[in-house]
């Protein structure tokens, strides 16, 4: 058994790949925030195959602001930033490698001083972000810049170093402001619709409270591309270690399993300068807009559609609703009927092959990528992923019966966790509101589509109240089974619209 380290790699065994550039020759030229699974799939894979090709000057600092990256920063340490990246194909076939990308990871309350000094380094010339879909403070409903979180809300009421991401952003631009330098490049890599767009109106809105003179500055400046980034990655679990440990000889005390397939659409649009993406498989274009929003729609939405009827279903993997005829041909029905009628023609793919391959995607057993892990922060998803689909429906009068009904399940599964276990049960930022409207949906059906902060002026259709009554009632009479095969029919039909 081998514990991963620098001096380390060369007694890993030959069926895991290493690292063959001098890690102690490059330089910082990328920032990020948020360094969970996801980006250490993905971005920081990308990055690292840019160093294998001696594109040298663009290794990460990767930077932790919650209580939570605690665990991080430590595990980073022990093994001097190294972890295994084990990439399982739909038949089961798996490959592991060293990342050896992230040259650096500090954690923000340790030193907030050293972070404002990595921001404002010249030789930063990108800011990357995964931070979830809530973490930007911007409303769904309005689109402005709305901060609810108390880190965020703390920084904007004081001078003092910064605690939240938008603080060390906006911290960071002003001192490369006063310095002289370049303004960084801010890259979204979270999974929201014109995510750069979407960081620019957080970024821009902190500002403003702070300095119009630097929001007008970083107006100017600054370069937000949109981006669309898809790899489907779980958490990692204790039965991730002990595979990595078991079959790889490797004691890696935070590795990363995910998909083998992986997709980053990124906009050329840098203000700074930017590695040669291309070079390693990303797609740079013009406009990411129809890949994005295919994925977010497709993808995602699908992830919200399938988990809250699965575990409503008593089931626990995405795997296993994959493999289910019913659950298939409804996931199908929503790609097909109710999302794709509202992508623009998305260049160089087929999207009827898509939602196939999403499905086999899905079905991955080697994944196994928890139905739990898609209802964490349902609120931002249902609202980002969903919910565009239905509103786009819903105005053309056009089928939307399955949108409807994951509405119905998402409504009840809270209902059932808030019964059980109080709102504490529920894993949202926003979940003593849930809490007050689910109440109020007991009494008062429809009621629940009252919550501005998710539904906006979508909650007042007279239309959507009523569906949604009817598919709740459905779901409590019939339970998730029947009320998918009240829509979607028996095998080989399809029920009447």
């Amino acid at each position: 058994m081998t514990a991963l380290g620098w001096r380390t790699l060369g007694s890993l065994p030959g069926t895991v790949d290493v690292p063959g550039y001098d890690r102690f020759a490059c330089k910082v030229g990328i920032v990020h925030f948020g360094v969970g699974a996801f980006h250490r799939s993905h971005q920081a894979m990308f990055v690292d195959r840019l160093l294998a090709l001696g594109e040298l000057d663009w290794a990460i600092c990767g930077v932790g602001v919650m209580e939570a990256d605690r665990a991080m920063r430590d595990a980073m340490k022990a093994q001097d930033n190294l972890y295994t990246l084990v990439t399982v194909g739909t038949d089961g076939r798996s490959e592991a490698r060293v990342i050896g990308s992230l040259a650096e990871y500090l954690y923000a309350p340790d030193d907030p001083q050293r972070v404002l000094d990595r921001l404002a380094a010249p030789s930063t010339h990108i800011v990357s972000l995964t931070v979830t879909e809530g973490g930007y403070a911007v409303s769904d409903v309005t689109g402005e810049f709305e901060p609810q979180d108390p880190l965020t809300l703390a920084d904007l009421a004081t001078d003092g170093p910064p605690r939240s991401v938008l603080g060390f952003l906006v911290a960071g631009l002003q001192a490369r402001r006063a310095n002289g330098a370049p303004a960084f490049t801010v890259m979204s890599c979270d999974n929201l619709a014109h995510n750069g767009d979407v960081a620019r109106t957080a970024v821009l809105g902190f500002a403003r409270h702070k300095s119009p003179e630097l929001a007008a500055w970083a107006a100017r400046h600054v370069s937000f591309p949109n981006s669309m980034v898809d790899r489907i990655t779980p958490v990692t679990t204790d039965e991730t270690r002990a595979a990595v440990r078991e079959q790889l000889g490797v004691q890696d005390r935070w590795p990363v399993r995910s998909e083998a397939f992986c997709q980053w659409v990124l906009e050329d649009r840098f203000g700074d300068g930017r590695p040669p993406f291309e070079r390693v498989g990303v797609q740079v274009v013009q406009d990411v807009g129809p890949y994005e929003l295919m994925k977010l729609r497709l993808l995602n939405a699908s992830h919200q559609a399938m988990s809250y009827l699965g575990i409503l279903d008593g089931q626990t993997w995405v795997h296993q609703v994959c493999r289910d005829e019913l659950f298939v041909r409804f996931l199908l029905g929503y790609m097909r009927d109710e999302a794709v009628p509202t992508l623009a023609p998305v260049p160089g793919v087929d999207l009827d092959g898509y939602c196939d391959e999403l499905i086999a995607r899905f079905a991955s057993e080697a994944i196994r990528d928890a139905l739990a892990r898609h209802v964490v922060d349902g609120s931002d998803r249902i609202a980002k992923f969903l919910l565009p689909v239905l509103r786009h429906q819903l105005a053309r009068g056009a089928d939307r019966r399955r949108a409807v009904l994951v509405l119905a399940a998402w409504s009840t599964f809270l209902e059932e966790r808030v019964a059980a276990g109080g709102p504490g049960a529920v894993d949202d930022r926003r979940r003593p509101q849930l809490a007050e409207v689910v109440v109020a949906e007991r009494e008062s059906p429809g009621a629940f589509l009252s919550f501005e902060a998710v539904f906006g002026d979508l909650g007042r259709d007279d239309r959507l109240r009523s569906e949604f009554v009817a598919a709740r009632r459905t779901l409590a009479e019939c339970g998730p089974r029947g009320a998918m095969a009240a829509i979607v029919g028996p095998p080989g039909t399809e029920a009447s619209r």
